[in-house]
């Protein structure tokens, strides 16, 4: 006859505990059990050799109650592995739909880092030093994609947590979805870029420019059309942007919410671009920077051909057609633009970005300086 405790009392073999029981068995190992928030009774997966270590097992459960942690068993029997989970998370209904190339971007980082360790693992069986030891063994000559690919793992376990199938993040490691910055930008000259522009091809002149002046990055311009140019108001119209995804040029909302927005033209571009469209078809739809077919939108690699000899006759080979927004960012910081109006020009939803031109141009007191020094030299002189 087996020996087990009960909500009244105890015995020598067995006692209620303030939660859950344990119990001796015939066999002489102890069981373990208790009622869980759900109401459901739950008894250990394994039988105990000690009275101790049946009442630890309790503890631990107790604890996970405690902290949130504890999971139903239904939800337990219904955890999936990761690549069906990941398989969910990419094709959800979102209120801001994934954009083609960023979906396409963790589509690559799924296949070629995250679900070749931990594809057919349940998301319950993937713990932190699972999670450790495989961030460790990315190649470290590629900070960002190693950034990447933790940051969606992350996000991932994190909607796992959501849809209640583990209680807690396994991604644990402090700054790992961060990727520090490789490339140090330096802004071009006056000189380089008026040196740059003049040696692209004609009808990439006013693109070097409104990409320089107006900060705009390469998928807004190469979308760009007559119709979201308005001289007359001295305004261009961002309200599209551009990307190829698998060799297809793709159409939609620019980078952020706040992507959509309308920029004030210097002044000094505005013949520059008059001369520009008076070589364009008169359609509104036209498009202002298309490809050599003069019809189909224009790929990064196609600019590059004619883009790197100009920087290099400029003495910046160093210079990205993406450097030529972070140039016209820090020019308008120098200008003394606020936060807000740089975030506006350039498209930021937040205030990070902006205030990196916003530091580069404090660099320039130094420079005040001198000059002021100069003036009080006049008038001493004087």
């Amino acid at each position: 006859m087996t020996s087990a405790s009960h909500s009244g009392g105890g015995n020598s073999t067995g006692r209620k505990s303030s939660f859950g029981n344990v119990r001796k068995l015939p066999s002489g190992r102890w069981q373990a059990r208790y009622t869980g928030p759900d109401g459901r009774e739950y008894k250990a997966p394994t039988t105990f050799q000690t009275k101790s270590d049946a009442q630890t097992w309790l503890s631990l459960q107790h604890a996970d109650i405690t902290r949130e942690k504890w999971l139903p068993a239904t939800t337990r029997s219904q955890v999936p592995d990761l690549s069906t989970l990941a398989q969910e998370w990419l094709t959800m209904p979102r209120t801001r739909p994934l954009k083609p190339r960023t979906a396409s971007h963790y589509r690559a980082l799924l296949d070629r880092f995250i679900l070749p360790t931990f594809g057919a693992t349940r998301l319950s069986k993937i713990t932190p030093e699972a999670v450790d030891d495989w961030f460790y063994s990315l190649p470290a000559d590629r900070p960002t994609y190693r950034a990447h690919a933790y940051s969606l793992l992350r996000t991932l376990m994190g909607y796992a947590i959501t849809k209640k199938y583990i209680a807690a993040n396994p991604c644990t490691i402090a700054g790992a979805g961060t990727a520090r910055r490789r490339h140090t930008i330096e802004p071009a000259t006056l000189n380089e870029l008026a040196i740059i522009t003049e040696k692209m091809p004609q009808r990439y002149r006013a693109m070097v420019l409104l990409a320089a002046w107006c900060a705009l990055r390469f998928g807004e311009l190469t979308e760009l059309r007559r119709k979201d140019i308005d001289l007359d108001k001295g305004v261009v119209n961002i309200s599209r942007a551009v990307t190829h995804v698998d060799g297809t040029a793709v159409i939609g909302a620019p980078k952020s919410e706040a992507g959509v927005r309308q920029v004030a033209i210097p002044p000094h571009l505005t013949d520059r671009l008059k001369d520009h469209l008076k070589t364009l078809p008169r359609s509104r739809e036209a498009l202002l920077f298309p490809a050599a077919d003069g019809q189909s939108h224009m790929k990064q690699s196609s600019l590059a051909k004619v883009y790197y000899p100009a920087r290099r006759a400029a003495g910046r080979s160093d210079l990205r057609f993406h450097d030529l927004r972070h140039t016209g960012a820090t020019l308008a910081a120098q200008t003394g633009a606020t936060l807000a109006e740089l975030m506006g020009r350039l498209g930021h939803s937040t205030p990070q970005a902006a205030l990196i031109y916003q530091h580069k141009a404090r660099g320039r007191d130094a420079e005040i300086a001198a000059a002021l020094s100069e003036i009080a030299g006049k008038h001493t002189q004087a």
